[in-house]
C-alpha cells in the first residue's frame, strides 16, 4: 500500500519530527526564516522545504514585510488530528485510573501488612 503524501493533510504532514518542531517554534510566535534555520540548526533550503509542506496543509501563514517571509502557525488544520486523539485520551484516561486503584490498593495492603 503507498504512502499517502505528506501534502494531502496534517497528520501526514506533523509525521515529520522536523515539522513538529517548526510548529512548535511558530506556536511562540511569528517568526522569519533565518531564525527558524538557526533555531533549528538547519540548511535554509531543508527547512524552506518543510514550511513549503506546512503550507501546503495551510498550518503555516506567511506574509512579506520588507525582504523578509514571516511565517506563522496556523492552528486550526490541528483540529483534525485533536478530535481523532480525543478518544483516545479518553481511553488512557480510564486505563490511568484503573491502574491508580490498584496502585491504592496495593499501598493499602502494604500499609496494613506492616
Amino acid at each position: 500500500m503507498a504512502r499517502a503524501a505528506t501534502t494531502t493533510d496534517a497528520f501526514n504532514a506533523v509525521a515529520e519530527p522536523r515539522r513538529r518542531q517548526i510548529l512548535d517554534l511558530l506556536a511562540q510566535g511569528e517568526r522569519p526564516v533565518n531564525d527558524l534555520v538557526e533555531m533549528l540548526g538547519l540548511a535554509q533550503p531543508q527547512v524552506s522545504k518543510h514550511l513549503r509542506v506546512l503550507r501546503e496543509v495551510d498550518l503555516v501563514h506567511v506574509r512579506d514585510e520588507g525582504r523578509q517571509r514571516l511565517y506563522r502557525l496556523n492552528a486550526s488544520p490541528l483540529r483534525d488530528i485533536h478530535d481523532w486523539l480525543a478518544k483516545y485520551q479518553q481511553m488512557w484516561a480510564e486505563r490511568y485510573d484503573a491502574m491508580d486503584a490498584v496502585l491504592a490498593d496495593l499501598k493499602e495492603e502494604e500499609d496494613h501488612g506492616d
